[in-house]
């Protein structure tokens, strides 16, 4: 694995701690290697000893089994060059043929763009000029990280710029969510179960409510922030990713383009978007979350004071297709809300007849399936049921599935699961061109509704409260409430 920006943060928490997981648990063949790529003048030895410490800190298996990491750090090796310079992509070369011959790589490689995406054409360019990526001896992939373009005509760009070099079927663009857990799981509890499936659809369901919901800030990432906005920072990839894993169809088998395709046919079925009905912005100002005082969005670091980007947006959608029409899905993301929390909540239609007292089931509420995907991964389905005693009383009670207490293993990282896929080259859980692309196409069009009415009134909602007054009303004029995870 040659990992471009190798000195960076994403090396470091992420793909340095779930490579060296990969390890222990023995899913990596004893001659793996990685070649880290970075205009900080690291000898190898500085890079092993810098990604040691990022492993220390980073890694969820504490502590670090020394001599697996000593295993490990034999094959980590490093090339300092800046990604412009020519002759570094021959020195890279060198370094790989090397590592072949001393380790048994057999011309297999993995590169990890874990840098700026304004890098990502200097790389592919360096790569394609060298004769580094060209296929011969061995396979040759590329994985790319979100955000993938800032608009449809950038995508499409960008996805010209990889394509001059690789084939689509070496392209794995990475969404960390789809590596998650409950994500997948999302597949299994309705595919693999027949109780759930058959009332998977228009006639049962009432409506669907996906939130990634996050109690953070910007965290000094203003200046890309303002650039990105929770639209194009979550709405665009991990929102619509969870709702085409949803609303899709059930895929005829788990190949990685069947399955793509019915993520494909969601996106493609949603209805137009009537951006002044339909969609609701906010940003935060200032407020309180988790006891403390924070400030609002304009005084952050790097921000304009006068800032009209979002960091709230709710959206309701419907998709155009046999399962479900005329079915609601209420989208929202958004940053100082009051906890951290990303689920998929399926709420069912109440009972067509309650044959008990009135009395019996006051406060009765309708049956909802929760996937919790962060904080806590697990499932909860809610149920009614009757109080203990003499009188006939119902109350809602939950049915709760927790991974942890489940199977008494802690789950991997959703960076170990994606990283090893595109070893063994299963591209499922990655996006495809067609995916993307459409998924910006959406974006787009919310954009240029969002400019047609200027935002007024930001800040619109304090830290640590839901989001704006109209992302309630938004789902309030439905009869419905938004829930609180």
């Amino acid at each position: 694995m040659v990992i471009f920006g190798a000195s960076g943060d994403l090396t470091a928490r992420k793909l340095m701690p779930a490579l060296y997981n990969l390890t222990l648990n023995r899913y990596l063949p004893t001659g793996f290697s990685v070649v880290g790529v970075a205009n900080t003048p690291w000898s190898d030895q500085e890079f092993r000893a810098q990604m040691e410490q990022a492993v220390k800190k980073n890694s969820r298996t504490q502590p670090v089994d020394h001599s697996v990491w000593q295993t490990f750090a034999e094959g980590l090796h490093y090339c300092p060059f800046g990604f412009e310079d020519k002759g570094g992509y021959q020195t890279l070369k060198s370094t790989l043929e090397r590592i072949d011959r001393a380790r048994g790589t057999s011309g297999n490689r993995v590169f990890y763009f874990a840098t700026l995406p304004n890098f990502f054409p200097v790389i592919i360019d360096g790569l394609g000029a060298s004769g580094i990526a060209r296929e011969g001896e061995g396979w040759k992939r590329v994985v790319v990280e979100k955000p993938f373009g800032h608009d449809l005509k950038s995508a499409r760009e960008l996805n010209e710029v990889i394509h001059s070099v690789f084939k689509e079927s070496q392209v794995y663009r990475i969404d960390h969510y789809l590596g998650k857990e409950t994500v997948q799981n999302v597949l299994v509890f309705r595919f693999a179960n027949g109780i759930f499936e058959p009332i998977w659809n228009r006639r049962y369901v009432d409506h669907i409510q996906i939130t990634v919901a996050e109690d953070l800030g910007i965290e000094l990432r203003g200046k890309y922030y303002e650039s990105a906005g929770a639209l194009r920072d979550i709405f665009q990839n991990h929102l619509l990713q969870l709702l085409s894993i949803a609303a899709m169809e059930p895929p005829p088998n788990f190949d990685a383009d069947t399955v793509r395709d019915e993520k494909v046919k969601v996106l493609k079925a949603i209805h137009p978007i009537d951006v002044a009905r339909d969609v609701v912005r906010g940003q935060y100002g200032p407020g309180w979350v988790g006891g403390q005082h924070v400030p609002g969005y304009r005084e952050e670091p790097n921000v304009s004071p006068t800032s009209i980007t979002e960091t709230y947006i709710a959206v309701r959608l419907k998709v155009d297709n046999w399962r479900w029409a005329d079915t609601p899905f209420y989208l929202r993301t958004g940053k100082r809300l009051p906890s951290r929390a990303s689920e998929i909540a399926i709420q069912f239609k109440t009972a067509p007849h309650l044959p008990f007292a009135k009395t019996a089931v006051q406060g009765l509420t309708p049956n909802v399936l929760v996937m919790r995907i962060q904080p806590h991964e697990g499932a909860s389905l809610k149920i009614a049921a009757k109080i203990p005693g003499p009188v006939m009383r119902l109350r809602t009670v939950n049915m709760d599935f927790f991974y942890g207490s489940a199977f008494l293993v802690e789950s991997p990282d959703a960076y170990e699961r994606l990283v090893l896929d595109c070893m063994l080259g299963d591209p499922t859980l990655f996006a495809r061109e067609d995916e993307v692309e459409r998924a910006w196409g959406l974006v787009d069009h919310i954009e240029e509704g969002l400019a047609q009415q200027p935002a007024a009134g930001f800040p619109n909602y304090a830290a640590g409260a839901w989001g704006p007054e109209a992302a309630d009303a938004l789902i309030e004029s439905d009869g419905r409430r938004w829930r609180r995870p």
